[in-house]
């Protein structure tokens, strides 16, 4: 039929990626079938850009669409059970294992206000600040050092300013891990699946010796859905365009005095803390 090896192998892969209907290699060589499967774009292929590689695949017309994201944390709405609700839904939704002790693999959890802002303790501040335990997240950062140290590019910075995590580019040398000021970034040091609760099978798992980390769930965005923390979240946390001025994140940053996570060290974090 002419197909080279490396084509043949593109589309074994498609079909196993995909689950086309039990489809095998040989049947989708059919007249047609090949370029039909290579236009299919895989769940990754979705959410990552055109940087990646992915110059064909045809974005969601319902997309949401920003110069830079970002996200306002209100601490006078979040209560201990909205935070719950959003680090389940988080948890559920990526699949991420809970494994217990220090080996534990973290997207978004809560901390007290003495450790996710060292470099600002006021000892006359309000006891309700600081007795609060405080939501965090990867802070997507708009000159974020986890990128400049990754090898691969498995880590890489998007358009919108999200930063990714590529795990099949992940090589396990942890450079991320230790150019990340916020230890927002977590390391599978052993399989993570036998330690999920219960699979959510529209969102890949992951394998030992991988790094990650929140994503402001591309996922959902290259759909029109917002993050899952801040759709379980009641209104504590909101999602936005950073750039746009009419957003309600804007409005909220304009009207409240906010905070974020080491600005000194000249990272830029697009995590907002209202207080």
């Amino acid at each position: 039929m002419g197909v080279d090896r490396r084509k043949f192998l593109k589309l074994a892969g498609v079909s196993a990626a995909l689950g086309l209907g039990g489809a095998t290699g040989f049947q989708l060589l059919r007249p047609g079938a090949l370029d039909a499967a290579e236009r299919m774009p895989t769940p990754y292929q979705m959410i990552f850009p055109k940087e990646q590689g992915n110059t064909e695949v045809m974005p969601n017309p319902k997309r949401l669409k920003g110069r830079r994201w970002g996200m306002v944390i209100d601490m006078r709405k979040l209560t201990p059970a909205k935070a719950r609700a959003a680090i389940e839904a988080c948890d559920y939704y990526h699949n991420v294992p809970q494994i217990p002790g220090k080996q534990n693999i973290k997207w978004i959890w809560t901390a007290p206000y003495i450790n996710v802002f060292p470099e600002t303790e006021n000892p006359w501040a309000d006891p309700e600040i600081k007795n609060a335990q405080f939501i965090v997240l990867c802070n997507h950062c708009n000159n974020p050092p986890c990128v400049r140290v990754c090898p691969t590019k498995a880590t890489f910075q998007r358009e919108d300013g999200i930063v990714m995590m590529d795990m099949h580019r992940c090589i396990g040398c942890r450079f991320c891990m230790a150019g990340c000021p916020y230890g927002s970034r977590s390391f599978n040091f052993r399989d993570p699946r036998p330690f999920i609760k219960k699979e959510y099978m529209d969102y890949p798992t992951r394998t030992k010796g991988v790094v990650e980390k929140c994503t402001f769930c591309a996922e959902r965005l290259a759909v029109g859905k917002l993050p899952y923390c801040a759709e379980a979240s009641g209104g504590a946390m909101v999602f936005g365009d950073v750039d746009d001025a009419g957003s309600e994140l804007r409005q909220l940053l304009r009207k409240r005095y906010s905070i974020r996570r080491k600005p000194n060290l000249g990272t830029d974090p697009q995590v907002f803390y209202l207080v």
